[in-house]
């Protein structure tokens, strides 16, 4: 896959995040676990907008971005409109970064080794499934809340 073809999925389903948390008609809602539940959509959409800002952001686009994988899921009221700005960036910074992107790049081994040396195309590819799976439970804790 082209880096412009990446360019147009992530930021679709940033769009589509974009959607989903902007439906929040009760922010606090965003926040609320139970039961089984352990992530909130909140924290949901931070660890999306983590995984992007690290696999595009700093490994291919080297904008510098530090992840802390453990604030996604410990930060808490987060206003929505904090979290739509980080939206808003992810995808300029996703579309920046693929219009920059030498197609040969795609072939490259990712410099994270996620499930054993891959290449930045194996590894976008998989956090494309992985984003659009947690897009999903964030959907379904919208209508459920």
């Amino acid at each position: 896959m082209t880096p412009l073809e990446f360019k147009d999925l992530y930021a679709q389903e940033l769009e589509n995040l974009h959607k989903e948390i902007s439906a929040f008609t009760d922010e606090s809602k965003l926040w609320i676990i139970s039961g089984e539940i352990k992530n909130c959509a909140g924290n949901l959409a931070l660890h999306l907008l983590g995984n992007v800002n690290h696999f595009i952001g700093a490994q291919i686009g080297k904008t510098g971005y530090v992840r802390n994988r453990d604030a996604e899921f410990s930060l808490k009221n987060i206003s929505r409109e904090k979290l739509l700005e980080d939206i808003v960036a992810a995808k300029a910074m996703i579309e920046n970064t693929f219009q920059n992107t030498d197609p040969e790049e795609m072939q490259k081994t990712s410099p994270v080794d996620f499930l054993g040396k891959q290449t930045n195309e194996y590894v976008l590819s998989f956090f494309l499934g992985h984003f659009m799976y947690h897009l999903g439970q964030i959907n379904y804790l919208r209508r459920l809340l």
